[in-house]
C-alpha cells in the first residue's frame, strides 16, 4: 500500500489515515506529543503501529477539549492517574451531555412555541384565560402576526412559561381592571392612567408594547367578540371601559388613537 515502508507508515498515510492535517502531525512530533519512531534505510520518519495507536488516543482526549499539554501528561502517565483523570474526564462529559439534552430541550420549546404561540393545551387555556376563552384565537392570532417581531418576542418568552406563570400573568392585572372599574374609576384620572400602564406592562409580559400598539389592541376588545366575550364576563361594560382609559393615556403621552397604528 503507498505510504507503508515495512513496519511503518509515512506522515501522508497516517494524517489520510486517522483524519487530520499533515501540518497537524508534524505539530505534534515538534511538541512531543505523538512522534514517529521508526526510520526507513534512507532515514526517513515512520509511524509504528504503536505510534498510530497513541495519535488515536490524541484525538480521543481532543473530542473531550483535553489542551495538548494535559494530554501529553495523561498519554505518559502512571496508569491510576490515567484512570483517576479519565474519571473526572467522564464526569465532565456526562454534565456537558446534560448541557446539550437541556439545550435541544428548550430548542424544541422554542420551536413549537414559534409555531403554534402557546405551549398549552386547549383544556389549560380555558383552565386559566376562563370559561370564554377560545383556543382558536391563538391560531388565529399566528395566521395574522407569525412574521412579526412581536410574535418571536411572543414566542420566545411563552416557551420559558409553565402554567402558573401564565395563570399569574393572565389575572394579576385583570382583578385589578374590574376592581377599578366597578368603583368607577374615570378614564383620564392619574388612577385610570396608572392601570392602562399596568396593562401595557402586563401586554409586555408577551412582547415589547408600545402605546400605538396597546391602542390596536384594545380596539380588539371592542370590535372582535370573542374579547368582549371574556372581558365583559369580568364584569360588564369592561371592554368598553379599558379601551377608554387606554386610549386617554395614550392620547395624554402623545399618541393619537383615532390614527394610531402598529407602530
Amino acid at each position: 500500500m503507498a505510504g507503508d515502508i515495512a513496519e511503518g507508515r509515512t506522515v501522508g498515510a497516517v494524517a489520510a489515515q486517522v483524519g487530520v492535517t499533515i501540518r497537524t502531525l508534524h505539530h505534534w512530533d515538534e511538541i512531543g506529543l505523538v512522534s514517529p519512531s521508526a526510520r526507513t534505510p534512507g532515514g526517513y520518519r515512520l509511524y509504528t503501529p504503536a505510534d498510530v495507536a497513541r495519535i488515536h488516543r490524541v484525538l480521543i482526549y481532543r473530542e473531550l477539549d483535553v489542551p495538548l499539554p494535559e494530554i501529553a501528561a495523561l498519554l505518559d502517565a502512571p496508569a491510576a492517574d490515567a484512570v483517576e483523570s479519565l474519571h473526572r474526564q467522564r464526569d465532565q462529559l456526562r454534565a456537558r451531555m446534560a448541557h446539550l439534552r437541556s439545550m435541544a430541550d428548550s430548542l424544541d420549546r422554542l420551536i413549537e412555541a414559534r409555531q403554534t404561540g402557546l405551549l398549552l393545551s386547549d383544556e389549560e387555556q380555558v383552565a386559566i384565560f376562563g370559561a370564554d376563552w377560545q383556543p382558536s384565537r391563538v391560531k388565529e392570532a399566528h395566521s395574522r402576526w407569525a412574521d412579526t417581531p412581536q410574535w418571536a418576542q411572543y414566542a420566545e418568552r411563552s416557551a420559558e412559561r409553565t402554567p402558573a406563570e401564565w395563570q399569574e400573568i393572565a389575572h394579576a392585572v385583570n382583578a385589578e381592571l374590574a376592581e377599578a372599574f366597578r368603583h368607577g374609576v374615570q378614564p383620564g384620572t392619574i388612577e385610570a392612567d396608572a392601570l392602562a400602564e399596568r396593562h401595557r406592562a402586563s401586554i409586555g409580559q408577551y412582547f415589547d408594547c408600545t402605546h400605538a400598539m396597546q391602542v390596536c389592541i384594545a380596539r380588539m376588545y371592542v370590535d372582535d367578540p370573542g374579547y368582549a366575550s371574556f372581558y365583559n364576563a369580568l364584569a360588564p361594560g369592561l371592554n368598553i371601559w379599558l379601551q377608554r382609559i387606554v386610549n386617554a393615556n395614550a392620547r395624554a403621552r402623545g399618541v393619537d388613537p383615532d390614527t394610531a397604528t402598529w407602530s
